[in-house]
């Protein structure tokens, strides 16, 4: 009977709970919003859905959905699940909780969740008394805080939990659950007979500030104070909304991460001159309370840091404008507020006064300088120990001024203030250097180590040169800039999700799983091999941060991710290295990537460029055989000039024409020449000189007769049916005899030789349009 009554109790409770709270989501499929952590494919979704969770921390502000994402959690897995609000509980509840968790994890094998809302509220104490059983695995952490947490909870337990901020829902995302709770027959208006005008719920959404509690609270408040007419309708007209959400909410803690955030920005604006921006962040400021004491502090040092001696009178504006406030208080003391922050953000600016941080520091680190004699005190030993002696009295000089020495004597030359452009500075600046350099003038007798003898030498020695070359232009460097250089291009962030679309040996994809560990990775191999040695490298990783391996070529993506059944997996970024091989590639493979990036996704390449690769005749020393070398550079030029030779007869444009044509925007292309040192060995030599096979023989006898068939890549880079160079020369005119003897030529020069090869790299950045 007990329970049955506890249990009407409970139903009662729900009934009459606020409107929020009993719309919360109760499945990953009600949950709205927070797309960069809980869309599809991203590592915390596929955490939850394969119940694999390890401890957590959500942060963000107010109404975000950190406790609903936690609660989603609990109705998702499969382990016990206990709620603790750091606001009502101590070390006592901790140690019940971890007590429920050994015992059903000794009796049941089953794992338990601790859910702790507003976690920064306890103590080191407390906090620290969870973290023996989060490192042995007694209990999951969930960790929800409006806080930094890397401010407000212990170190030890940050570092043992993955940390997802959340961040205000989109004004989508609010329309979306204001009409969920409209419609919601159970836990919401569904049986009511409400019309919400457009523009009253555009209203609710703009004031909400991206706050869902602020939304369903304003619409429970509309609802249920706006009586029904004759026929039972509930009209939420505009003024109804305005009655129910009149002022915005804005995010303001003042001691809080937003708080320090913004007066960052509003300085930033400040030493940017942009007046503009200055006022904006200042009035958020004011209108979240913030006490305009603190604003005309931090005001009065960015006076003498960033404006400094630019103007000398902006230290005094700021101090007469806040006296003048603390005269006349609030409201009428906005106005001098706002009259410092605009002669401030207005005013020429200077760093210079950073110059007695220099000379601080140079106290810090050198050794204690004597003062020079003459500077010192001589009103008491100038008859003993000569004190004082030699100084000259700068007023006893026309204009007031006499070069003499000021710095100990191992600080001659230092200079510590450097005056500015702008300003007051820029008129001193001249007056300053002119009076320093006749002081080191005055001060320097003789600079004898001005020309010094140089006293070895060495011959020259090209091999160690060549070496040394190879040594630091070592293709494992320039992948690794590359790969470097694509991931500045690509700007990726810890959640996204990315696409290796020509995975290869996965030097990209082993980056982008560092690079995005709270996101998820995709690897495109060209060959199962090459798919098999991914998945064996990924094998070490836990399974739910495994890159998924994929196995095809790019312009089969929509198969091969429907083969996962992830067809809506979409990316914020794709990369690809050497991805658009031919012009047919240049066509078909941009739109297939396209079709799977975000809105705002990233499209970014590096792709070589054949035309413009490595010409093997610049490599030889032809000495007086002037009319062989005319013959083989235009042989060898013929390759790359064939306009039917799909691999060679596309470029740079070509390559921004197809991701303009595929959707791509703001398509940037930076082109770069290319230098790395190879070593020509004899299968290096022997691929290009292969003699020709029997039935091509035939048609290119002595020269003559049309190559049918695609041109190669120099170095011998193309297989199967592509032409050698010999092969190439032959249908370029030369004569059998004479390609004998470029041959000669190529052995005797270039046989275990480190030639400098030229190439020609393309860097690619692309965006997808935003709806």
């Amino acid at each position: 009977m007990t329970d049955l009554f506890s249990h009407a109790a409970q139903e009662r409770i729900r009934r009459e709970a606020p409107l929020a709270a009993r719309m919360r989501p109760r499945t990953l499929d009600e949950f709205f919003g927070q797309s960069h952590i809980m869309g599809s494919g991203r590592l915390l979704r596929r955490a939850i859905q394969a119940d694999q969770l390890s401890s957590l921390i959500f942060y963000g502000p107010p109404g975000t959905g950190k406790t609903t994402l936690a609660m989603v959690i609990a109705n998702s897995t499969r382990s016990h699940f206990i709620t603790i609000n750091a606001v009502l509980a101590g070390v006592k509840e901790i140690r019940e909780a971890i007590d429920v968790a050994r015992q059903r994890r000794e009796l049941y094998g089953q794992r338990t969740t601790l859910f702790v809302d507003e976690v920064h509220r306890w103590n080191k104490a407390q906090q620290d008394a969870l973290l023996p059983h989060v490192e042995n695995g007694t209990i999951i952490l969930i960790g929800a805080t409006t806080e930094n947490p890397y401010f407000e909870v212990n170190k030890a337990l940050v570092s043992r939990s993955r940390i997802f901020q959340l961040r205000p829902l989109t004004e989508d995302d609010l329309r979306a659950i204001a009409v969920q709770a409209l419609n919601d027959p159970e836990r919401g208006y569904g049986k009511l007979n409400v019309a919400l005008q457009p523009e009253a719920l555009d209203h609710l959404v703009d004031v909400a500030n991206g706050d869902a509690r602020g939304v369903l609270n304003a619409l429970e408040l509309a609802v249920e104070t706006t009586p029904p007419d004759a026929n039972g309708l509930i009209t939420i007209s505009l003024d109804v909304a305005e009655e129910s959400i009149q002022r915005r909410a804005v995010l303001y803690d003042k001691d809080g991460d937003v708080h320090y955030d913004t007066i960052s920005a509003f300085i930033k604006s400040l030493r940017g001159s942009d007046t503009d921006a200055a006022l904006y962040w200042m009035a958020r400021m004011v209108y979240a309370g913030e006490d305009p004491r603190f604003i005309f502090r931090r005001m009065a040092i960015f006076a003498g840091e960033d404006v400094g001696m630019a103007d000398p009178q902006a230290m005094g504006i700021v101090v007469n404008c806040w006296e003048t406030f603390e005269r006349i208080g609030l409201p009428e003391g906005r106005f001098p507020l706002a009259v410092a922050a605009i002669y401030l953000s207005t005013a020429p600016k200077s760093n210079s006064a950073f110059a007695f941080f220099d000379a601080l520091g140079m106290v810090e680190k050198e050794r204690e300088a004597d003062v020079p004699n003459h500077l010192k005190d001589g009103n008491r030993d100038k008859e003993g120990f000569g004190h004082g002696e030699g100084y000259l009295y700068p007023h006893a000089y026309r204009d007031h001024w006499v070069a003499q020495q000021y710095l100990p004597n191992a600080l001659q030359g230092k200079v510590f203030y450097q005056p500015g452009e702008l300003g007051h500075e820029r008129a001193i600046g001249a007056d300053v250097a002119r009076r320093r350099e006749a002081q080191l003038a005055a001060m320097v007798e003789s600079d004898s180590d001005a020309h010094l003898e140089v006293l070895t030498t060495s011959p020259s020695n090209r091999a160690k040169d060549m070496w040394l070359q190879r040594t630091v232009a070592n293709s494992g460097r320039q992948l690794g800039g590359l790969r470097d250089r694509l991931f500045e291009m690509a700007g990726v962030q810890r959640h996204h999700l990315i696409l290796d679309a020509n995975a290869g040996s996965g030097l990209l994809t082993w980056e982008a799983a560092r690079r995005a560990p709270e996101g998820g990775v995709w690897a495109l191999a060209a060959d199962e091999t090459a798919g098999e040695a991914l998945r064996q490298q990924a094998a070490r990783l836990p399974e739910i941060e495994r890159p998924a391996v994929l196995v095809g070529d790019p312009a089969e993506l929509d198969y091969l991710l429907a083969l996962r059944g992830e067809a809506d997996v979409r990316f914020d970024c794709i990369l690809g290295r050497n991805i658009l091989t031919n012009k047919e590639r240049i066509a078909g493979v941009p739109p297939a990537l396209a079709r799977h990036l975000l809105p705002g996704g990233r499209l970014v390449l590096a792709q070589a460029i054949p035309r413009h690769t490595q010409r093997l005749y610049a490599l030889i020393e032809w000495g007086r055989d002037a009319k062989l070398r005319d013959k083989v550079i235009a042989a060898e030029e013929a390759i790359y000039s064939d306009p039917a030779d799909p691999m060679v007869n596309w470029d740079e444009s070509d390559l921004t024409a197809a991701l303009e044509a595929a959707g791509l925007q703001d398509v940037r292309l930076m082109v770069e020449e290319q230098s790395e040192e190879r070593l020509i060995t004899a299968a290096h030599l022997d691929r290009w000189f292969a003699s020709p096979s029997p039935a091509l023989r035939e048609g290119l006898g002595d020269g003559g007769g049309k190559d049918p068939l695609p041109s190669p890549l120099p170095g011998g880079e193309g297989t199967g049916a592509r032409l050698s160079y010999r092969q190439r020369l032959l249908a370029g005119g030369l004569t059998a005899a004479e390609v004998e003897k470029v041959e000669r030529l190529f052995r005797n020069q270039m046989l275990e030789r480190a030639v400098s090869w030229r190439s020609r790299l393309a860097y690619v950045r692309a965006d997808f349009a935003v709806d």
